[in-house]
């Protein structure tokens, strides 16, 4: 299994933002849109704001893989679950990370019903 590198998760971490597309039957990518990201230990999580329907969070269940850029570092990831176990630590890192943009963002990416629009990058070779 592929794994991020030391440099990569600091630099992915670091960023304020990250860009996510996701591939097309075809194998071409979507156009990218940027969002919010945490790094918890080893990991880098992204979530919809409130709910599944966003279109590209569909876009990235139905793929299930695709293509993230953030803080210099493109790599092409799968989407996975995030264990039902780190949401909480997840909701911590968002606070932790972009609590200086008010309650209003940061509440549309915590709280109980996030853990079902979570998603877990994990790199591609």
């Amino acid at each position: 299994m592929t794994t991020w590198t030391v440099d990569e998760l600091q630099r992915i971490g670091d960023a304020t933002e990250l860009r996510v597309s996701s591939y097309r039957e075809d194998g071409t990518l979507r156009p990218y849109v940027t969002i919010w990201m945490v790094r918890v230990g080893d990991d880098i999580y992204i979530r919809s704001m409130v709910n599944a329907g966003t279109p590209w969070y569909r876009r990235a269940k139905a793929s299930g893989t695709g293509r993230i850029q953030a803080g210099g570092v493109e790599r092409d990831v799968t989407f996975a679950e995030a264990a039902a176990d780190v949401h909480q630590t997840i909701d911590d890192a968002y606070h932790a990370k972009y609590d200086r943009y008010g309650p209003g963002p940061v509440g549309a990416v915590v709280g109980p019903g996030t853990a079902p629009v979570t998603l877990r990058l994990l790199p591609r070779d």
